[in-house]
């Protein structure tokens, strides 16, 4: 039995009693049912909303579940041996020893690091965007105090 079919039977037995509604006590329990059926009636629309937005959301779960599988189906086809090639090749630039120096930028004063593949006289500073030449214009952080390289 529903709330709302519950209601109607209490309201029909309240109505079957035949009360005199002359009385305040009938008064009250007349305008009490009539409360507890505004009250059944909005717990159901709510429960038919509910039931609509739980349909909704499974629809979206649904279709999101199908995007994920065109989106990820490129990870499924990784299988083990896939993974060791990756892992070699993780392994080749951990063994590479590379460099990289500190050099100050003469025109903003940003450290710049570099790699020993850099070309020294035509590095730009990704601060300032500005060119300079390293054999010429720059200088080692630790060295700037006093130099001839920069102004600092």
């Amino acid at each position: 039995m529903t709330i709302t079919e519950k209601v109607a039977y209490l309201k029909g037995l309240i109505e079957g009693l035949e009360i005199d509604e002359a009385k305040p006590e009938n008064k009250i329990i007349k305008a009490m049912t009539d409360i507890l059926e505004d009250l059944a009636l909005t717990v159901t629309d709510l429960e038919d909303e509910v039931e609509g937005l739980d349909e909704y959301v499974n629809e979206i779960d649904e279709d999101l579940a199908a995007i994920e599988d065109i989106a990820y189906e490129d990870d499924e086809d990784f299988d083990d041996e896939d993974d060791e090639d990756y892992d070699e090749y993780d392994d080749e630039w951990e063994d590479e020893d590379t460099e990289f120096y500190e050099v100050m930028c003469p025109h903003c004063g940003e450290v710049v690091y570099l790699d020993e593949d850099i070309d020294p006289t035509s590095v730009i500073c990704p601060a300032c965007i500005k060119e300079f030449d390293i054999t010429a214009d720059a200088c080692l952080p630790e060295d700037c105090e006093g130099c001839s390289g920069c102004d600092k």
